[in-house]
């Protein structure tokens, strides 16, 4: 790979994971709601679940779901229904020890799993993989060059947004801050889903995407 190449890629990896997304939300909200430390095994869990999705992009799957329309449609109807579900549980969590208990507890298997509903992630798989690995003589190594890359951006994003979140905890503590920051995140899952949804849609149909 060229460094022309690497710097490119480099400037993808910055703006598609540093921006805001589904997990990037609810890596400030977890952190927000049960501190830095709730958070790191969905921080963990995210980069974890995208290298393996790029992985399986690289070998053949990506190809697969775009071939094959019903899948495609499956996986984002899931994905839009469970950032959805998300949204709701977080929209009533009031105080920071009943968001405790159980309404932001999202597992790693979960947070991995989340990966492969996330059409952001899709789109950002596919799009490294036909940019940077499909085709190429050299394709295995330059897949072994990229997950890492991805992987530690995956995890800097996320970590940065968790920790912005648990720095506000203190504060969200007093009043009804925390019910109403916990109902601006659902919002933006919300707004997310139907992003995720309208841009499945524009993908599937050959529309330029904004």
């Amino acid at each position: 790979m060229t460094t022309a190449e690497f710097s490119a890629l480099l400037l993808l990896a910055t703006a598609s994971t540093f921006t805001p997304g589904p997990n990037t939300t609810l890596s400030t909200a977890i952190a927000a709601n049960r501190g830095l430390r709730g958070a790191l095994r969905f921080v963990c869990a995210v980069p974890a679940g995208w290298a393996l999705l790029l992985g399986l992009c690289g070998v053949g799957l990506g190809a697969l779901v775009m071939a094959l329309p019903l899948l495609r449609w499956g996986i984002v109807v899931t994905g839009v229904g469970y950032m959805l579900w998300l949204a709701a549980r977080l929209a009533r969590s009031a105080t920071l020890a009943e968001a405790d208990a159980r309404r932001l507890d999202v597992s790693f298997v979960e947070g991995v799993g989340l990966q492969f509903l996330n059409i952001k992630a899709w789109m950002l798989a596919l799009t490294v993989v036909a940019g940077w690995v499909a085709g190429r003589p050299d394709w295995p190594a330059r897949l072994l060059l990229v997950l890492p890359v991805m992987l530690a951006f995956g995890f800097s994003s996320n970590f940065t947004y968790a920790l912005i979140g648990s720095l506000l905890r203190g504060w969200l503590a007093r009043g009804r801050r925390l019910l109403w920051f916990n109902r601006l995140m659902a919002l933006a899952l919300v707004l997310t889903a139907g992003w995720m949804a309208w841009s499945a849609m524009a993908l599937m149909s050959g529309a330029p995407l904004p």
